[in-house]
């Protein structure tokens, strides 16, 4: 323990690359299950019979015990520990619940009745219970990151290899669905709705347990050292956060972030079906882009070394690769359509970009305060489910029922959906910036580029 304590004061060592790798794999489950969630919750319950209405009821209903769950579990995670055990108990929650979500209203068949409200009080049960194991598996894993190492670089590393997993995940999704979708049209399954889904749910939860499986296999439970640099680690309360005005800088920052990101993903497949009227293949095609050129990105971020300067000028980087994409997005005319293809590439590169520094600044925030680690995430976490639920709720109170069909509207006609997939990421990526530019991150020194990032264990 001594010799432990001895090297952290000296020079806290890089994690190893087998390391970083079976972490980053352990949130598949939950990145899987989400990339289905936000794709064909909304499908699938209309078209099992739902109304609209009582279809956004079951979404929001996970979406609040989400937002609420994030926080509640960092503080009981910060109190108790044991970050594998929140880890495990949260990805059987929410592969057990997730399965019933898509897997019918089982009061229905008890009491024998198809009541709107029924499968209404039904859905929204078995989503909400989804969305709390899944926040206990997010924030106990994003928390790790700190315990782990206290290696800087090495955080970062493990971030990026994290964000490169997530692409992974999507795009399994999107190959699974592909899968089922031509399975079915030659008559492999049945040609009901909820057939095809009830696959596409089971099938990621399969992937995504065998992948937290490794995880937890390999990963071993990370412990809070009892003394690095001089420094007892106490429990610390939201008071000392709430006092720091880097945690509201951050907690901007990645609010920002993820609205550029998941309110863009909500209107793409709108904007390139509805408003260029491109091939139905381009609502996967062009995600699958995007997530490609996310995931290359990650892979080469896992070797760079990083500095206070370089996390700031990545995530400009990434922004303003949004507000050139953003811009396009607003103004691009159906006839250069194909364009779209070039845009997802940079919508990629810039996701990753501002999604690998913004998290990596959460990091830098906790440094070695370890024991308030959790409630950081959960708490910057809430701000990010809430804002987005309120930003598409307000874009879409301006959506226009009549025409959707935009044959008849001028060529200078500007569409809630490009507002929503190009104005907005891009003022996001615009006021990130600029908190980014007055924040004060401190740092180690990082390695010499000339020596390894991480050891080859």
């Amino acid at each position: 323990m001594v010799n432990d304590v001895r090297d952290d004061d000296s020079c806290p060592k890089p994690v190893g690359r087998s390391s970083v790798f079976y972490y980053g794999v352990g949130h598949m489950l939950n990145d899987i299950t989400a990339a289905c969630w936000f794709t064909y919750l909304l499908l699938f319950l209309t078209e099992i019979g739902l109304s609209p209405r009582d279809a956004a009821i079951t979404m929001l209903a996970g979406q609040i015990a989400d937002g609420f769950a994030t926080v509640f579990a960092g503080e009981l995670i910060d109190r108790f520990g044991h970050f594998k055990v929140w880890h495990g108990a949260g990805s059987i929650l929410a592969a057990i619940s997730f399965s019933s979500v898509f897997g019918g209203c089982l009061p229905c068949k008890i009491l024998a009745s198809r009541s709107p409200i029924i499968e209404t009080i039904s859905y929204s049960t078995s989503a909400a219970i989804f969305n709390v194991g899944w926040a206990a598996t997010q924030v106990s894993h994003m928390s790790m990151v700190n315990c782990i190492s206290l290696n800087s670089t090495s955080r970062v590393v493990m971030t990026s290899c994290r964000n490169a997993f997530t692409m992974v995940a999507n795009l399994s999704l999107y190959a699974v669905a592909l899968v089922v979708f031509k399975l079915t049209s030659v008559h492999v399954f049945t040609s009901a709705s909820n057939e095809q889904y009830h696959w596409i749910a089971h099938t990621s939860i399969f992937i995504g347990c065998c992948f937290v499986g490794i995880f937890h296999l390999r990963t071993k439970e990370p412990r809070l050292k009892i003394r690095v640099h001089g420094t007892s680690y106490a429990r610390i309360s939201w008071a000392y956060w709430f006092k720091k005005i880097l945690y509201y800088q951050v907690g901007l920052v990645y609010m920002l972030t993820r609205l550029a990101q998941n309110v863009s993903q909500a209107y793409l497949a709108f904007y390139v079906i509805e408003d260029l009227r491109m091939a139905k293949s381009a609502k996967a095609l062009v995600p699958a882009i995007i997530y490609i050129s996310s995931f290359i990105v990650s892979i080469i971020m896992q070797e760079m070394s990083w500095t206070e300067q370089r996390l700031k000028a990545y995530y400009c980087a990434g922004g303003v690769i949004w507000v050139f994409c953003g811009t396009s997005i607003l103004f691009l005319p159906r006839s250069l359509s194909a364009f779209m293809y070039v845009i997802s590439v940079f919508i990629g590169i810039a996701n990753t970009l501002m999604t690998v520094t913004g998290v990596s600044m959460q990091s830098v925030l906790v440094g070695s305060d370890l024991n308030g680690c959790a409630f950081v995430y959960g708490s910057l976490s809430f701000l990010d489910k809430v804002s987005c639920g309120l930003a598409v709720f307000v874009l879409q109170s301006f959506q226009s029922s009549s025409p959707r069909s935009q044959e008849s509207l001028s060529t200078e006609y500007i569409s809630v959906t490009r507002y929503g997939l190009g104005l907005l990421p891009a003022v996001c990526s615009l006021a990130g910036m600029g908190i980014t530019y007055t924040m004060k991150l401190r740092t180690p020194h990082s390695k010499s580029l000339m020596e390894p990032l991480l050891d080859l264990d």
